[in-house]
């Protein structure tokens, strides 16, 4: 439904919208007084999409819908829940999280939408409302404001965290692998920054596995052939010493993102699972827009194991990446990752390669990556012009490795 003509959302009045068919029944559970009252119900609206696409909405809008819903109900997971009212107008309830946390996730909701559908989610908090009276006629609310929505996010964000005891590192590290020896976790967080818009997206975790007492390192290959019980430590022990480090870092705000590593071994059983979760909703609280999930170990994975490991850990976090070996991908693993539900692919850049050899190691390894997914992540390139060369590629993201602070 088109917006009034005098919009009483722009001074923040409240905004009625009609809807479309008796949905009397449904709408009880958008009802409740506390939850109004609470503000953690809210609406959001497609009209920049219906205004972009004009004559073409008609034709589009099924497809639009289908996709909007399924896109919510992953994002939502078990927080929350929602309903179309009208062609252009979705409720969204949240009772379990804060009311600025609820209204955040729909701002970003919506503007993930229209970049998907118009490339442009500039006029998307003109679209998101806090919503204060449901009835079966008509939806009033007010117009949220996206800075009011920031700092009422942190505000909620440094009350959880100060009322949360923190986890200690010993808990994970150092600890007794299964072939006797003493391993310790040490990470170091890298900035990753997209490299169109030169902008900072957050922080990754970078992992490194010693003998403890020694200088001899664990390879990502040594890894894969300790045992189950044995990788799922690490993988804790790293996202544990990752929020550490991000919380002693000296900044005067959370930094967008943080992207933690975890192994598909660790997420392929409920235990496993179940306390990367616990992780991924902690590391929540230290950042601004969420956590992305990277998983390795990812090759020979049947597509059908993987979609349904990524379904389950997808509420959880903000993307979910998958980290590829080396690169460039082999044909199989590509074929297992489409339509496997990962957003991203990333890949360590290898070391002491000629200038010549590693520009077709990056071309061959993004070209390829990019016929499943939109976004490539290259970590480790070795200075700023490799950088400019893999944005001229088509690597959307990248770190360096100069920029890296020091392991903790």
């Amino acid at each position: 439904m088109e917006q009034p003509e005098n919009d009483p959302c722009a001074d923040g009045a409240a905004a009625r919208r009609i809807t479309s068919v008796d949905l009397a029944a449904a709408l009880d559970q958008f009802s409740d007084a506390g939850l109004l009252t609470e503000g953690k119900i809210n609406l959001i609206a497609l009209d920049a999409i219906v205004e972009r696409l004009g004559a073409r909405w008609n034709t589009r809008r099924g497809q639009i819908h289908d996709y909007v819903t399924r896109f919510i109900e992953r994002r939502l997971g078990s927080d929350g829940y929602h309903l179309r009212i009208s062609e252009t107008d979705f409720l969204i309830c949240q009772p379990e999280v804060g009311r600025f946390a609820g209204q955040a996730a729909c701002l970003q909701i919506l503007r993930d939408v229209l970049n998907h559908f118009i490339g442009d989610a500039a006029h998307a908090d003109d679209w998101v409302h806090q919503v204060t009276k449901v009835s079966t006629s008509e939806i009033q609310g007010t117009r949220v404001r996206a800075a009011e929505v920031e700092k009422g996010e942190r505000m909620e964000r440094e009350a959880r965290a100060s009322a949360r005891p923190r986890r200690t590192l010993d808990r994970w590290t150092p600890f007794i692998a299964s072939d006797g020896r003493e391993l310790r976790v040490a990470c170091r967080l890298e900035p990753v920054v997209e490299l169109k818009a030169h902008g900072q997206i957050g922080f990754r975790i970078a992992r490194r596995v010693f003998v403890a007492g020694s200088d001899e390192t664990i390879t990502a290959e040594m890894v894969r052939k300790l045992s189950r019980a044995d990788i799922m430590r690490i993988d804790l022990a790293a996202a544990a010493r990752g929020m550490e480090a991000l919380r002693a870092a000296e900044s005067s705000e959370p930094p967008p993102s943080l992207i933690m590593p975890v192994s598909f071994i660790s997420l392929s059983c409920q235990r496993g699972r179940t306390a990367i979760a616990g992780l991924l909703m902690e590391a929540r609280d230290l950042v601004k827009r969420g956590v992305i999930c990277e998983i390795s170990d990812i090759e020979g994975v049947p597509q059908g194991v993987m979609l349904h490991v990524v379904s389950l850990i997808r509420p959880y976090c903000l993307f979910v990446v998958a980290r590829i070996d080396l690169g460039p991908p082999a044909a199989a693993t590509l074929a297992q990752l489409k339509h496997s539900g990962v957003q991203a692919l990333s890949v360590e850049c290898p070391q002491r390669l000629t200038d010549a050899a590693f520009v077709r190691w990056m071309k061959t390894t993004v070209e390829a990556a990019r016929r499943v997914v939109r976004s490539m992540l290259l970590y480790q390139l070795v200075s700023l012009q490799q950088a400019a060369l893999a944005a001229e590629i088509g690597a959307t993201h990248a770190s360096v490795r100069e920029w890296a602070r020091e392991d903790v």
